[in-house]
């Protein structure tokens, strides 16, 4: 791994994480090259932001549930391969319902030179510290569907309240928020701007 970068857990204790591409729980329906092992990396720079983001949203009542952090690029790789096969049905419903998965990379929805593959990248939600529950978003990480979108119309007051949370603790963390994704954010002045890492999360 490089120097620069760490386990997100490490620096930051306390935080929650569950790397879905190092699961089966994920849009392509099993463990993504690249992720070995259930864990979030990134840039020391991104879980210095990350810790605050935690004491902010501690601060609301909140905890921070990681998705994903660094992405290596051979990652990326397998997401263009996946989107090539035949359509097996079995994602479909759930992560893209009403587009093909040639349109997930059109649409803006999966980047053939990711942001994650940078470090400073991560798709996040968060829970309520008092039950652990997680809080109601309006829909899943992943979902690629207008319903993602901020400002989506579909989403209840209360989801809408809960995405505005997590971006008001993003952006008063030093984060930038994507817009067709309410989960995925991106440090601002990140350390490796023009650099796509491909070492695997081991």
């Amino acid at each position: 791994m490089n120097d620069d970068f760490a386990y997100v857990d490490e620096l930051v204790p306390g935080i929650r994480w569950d790397a879905k591409y190092a699961t089966w729980d994920n849009f392509t329906g099993k463990p993504v090259d690249g992720y070995v092992v259930n864990r979030i990396v990134g840039t020391k720079a991104l879980c210095a932001a990350l810790a605050l983001a935690q004491e902010k949203a501690a601060a609301l009542g909140f905890g921070l549930l990681l998705w994903d952090g660094y992405r290596p690029q051979r990652a990326v790789d397998c997401f263009m391969r996946w989107a090539e096969l035949p359509e097996d049905g079995r994602k479909k419903a759930r992560h893209y319902p009403n587009i093909d998965r040639p349109d997930m990379f059109e649409q803006g929805y999966v980047a053939t030179k990711s942001g994650h593959s940078r470090g400073s990248t991560v798709d996040l939600t968060i829970y309520h510290l008092d039950s652990g529950e997680l809080a109601a978003m309006g829909g899943d990480h992943d979902v690629m569907d207008p319903i993602s979108h901020h400002g989506a119309s579909g989403v209840t007051a209360e989801e809408a309240a809960n995405r505005q949370h997590l971006c008001a603790i993003m952006a008063e963390s030093g984060f930038a928020r994507y817009d067709y994704e309410w989960w995925h954010y991106s440090l601002t002045g990140e350390p490796y701007p023009d650099t796509y890492f491909d070492f695997p999360i081991v």
